[in-house]
């Protein structure tokens, strides 16, 4: 179940850090400038707008996270990523406005989260209150009020997810047996480990800084073993690349790590953790998620990992099919030369001239269509 979380996270939302700020925001978080300047509307939403400064400010994090996740790859594979995730950089703006507008038809509220997740950014950064981590957000050019209402649209969008969509996706065990009998070599496995990671950098540190990491990771480690969820603490603290899949490492046979690695993790069991590993790059934690013998895996062992297969197997369509309805139940409206990958058949494109009262009952009589159906339920 934590593994499917991960899922509806990245499914949703992606992560950037900014320079000299370990602050992780959703995409488009790049806050408005402060002042008013009439911009470009690229597209309608309901009531509201998709300026063109909201589209450069995507692109411009979808760069920073192609950058981010594919450190070390070519410019061809760099480009040949952004190329295929920037067609629909226009129809995920307009997805997270159908979300956020969806949430808050349904009356939820974030608000909590939202401050939590608040100081969870301020302890990464190690800032004392509240006030200093505006003050840094502002250091950055950003808006505090922007700032938090990227979070709380991430938030809202995640939480809508979870219910309109990923409540609606069944795995009957008749599915995993037969997914199980169908690809038995996918689980004739050598020995391996799922590792997860909470990584804490120390490249370019003092001394006195080293040792200021290593207790970070002292304290991380001991609020897993008080009963935090792991992968949870990684996602929010961990500095690695693993981050935003909530430190999942991977799966490892013998010799694909260092040895001072295995040793360690290939003597322990499932949910194991170890203790602080220094390396040379920084300290680490390391939580054992599976270890399968070598051998064809009992279908118990894998179901779990089978369950997470389906689930993001049905994901994405379930997903596409839920806010297709939304666009068919809202008012969307694109400027020409810009595309929604996702428009429905009869999407309108925007005309430059005002809205005429018809136009605007209109759009609130369209606006009240009922809760979109997933799968006929």
């Amino acid at each position: 179940m934590k593994m499917w979380n991960v899922f509806l996270v990245q499914l949703c939302a992606g992560i950037i850090a900014f320079a000299g700020l370990a602050l992780f925001l959703p995409f488009q978080a790049r806050a408005q400038s402060k002042g008013t300047v009439v911009e470009e509307i690229v597209a309608r939403v309901n009531n509201g707008a998709i300026t063109l400064s909201d589209v450069q400010k995507a692109d411009q994090a979808l760069h920073e996270e192609i950058a981010h996740d594919c450190q070390g790859c070519s410019a061809e594979k760099i480009d040949e990523i952004y190329k295929q995730k920037q067609k629909d950089l226009l129809r995920d703006l307009v997805d997270q406005a159908l979300l956020v507008e969806r949430a808050k038809d349904m009356g939820i509220s974030v608000e909590t989260d939202v401050i939590k997740r608040l100081d969870e950014i301020r302890k990464q950064n190690n800032l004392g209150s509240m006030e200093e981590l505006e003050k840094a957000v502002e250091s950055q050019g950003l808006g505090w009020e922007d700032f938090k209402t990227q979070i709380r649209n991430t938030l809202l969008t995640q939480e809508v997810i979870r219910r309109e969509v990923g409540s609606h996706i069944n795995i009957p065990s008749e599915d995993v047996k037969k997914y199980y009998e169908e690809h038995q070599k996918d689980f004739n496995r050598p020995e391996q480990v799922v590792l997860s990671e909470i990584f804490l950098s120390t490249e370019g540190k003092s001394p006195e800084e080293m040792s200021s990491v290593e207790k970070k990771a002292e304290d991380l480690r001991n609020r897993v073993v008080k009963g935090e969820d792991f992968n949870e603490i990684a996602k929010h603290f961990s500095e690695g690349s693993t981050a935003k899949d909530g430190g999942q490492l991977g799966t490892f046979e013998h010799g694909q790590l260092s040895k001072q690695l295995e040793d360690i993790v290939f003597k322990m069991d499932k949910g194991q953790m170890t203790d602080i590993i220094q390396t040379k790059t920084g300290f680490e934690v390391l939580k054992v998620e599976a270890h399968y013998e070598a051998g064809l895996q009992p279908r118990e062992k894998v179901e779990n990992e089978i369950m997470n297969r389906i689930y993001g197997q049905k994901m994405q369509p379930t997903m596409r099919e839920y806010l297709a309805q939304l666009r068919e139940q809202s008012y969307v409206m694109v400027k020409p030369g810009y595309t929604d990958s996702a428009a429905v058949p009869g999407a309108s494109v925007i005309q430059e001239v005002a809205p005429t009262p018809d136009a605007a009952e209109a759009k609130k009589a369209k606006k009240k269509l009922g809760k979109p159906k997933i799968n006929g339920q």
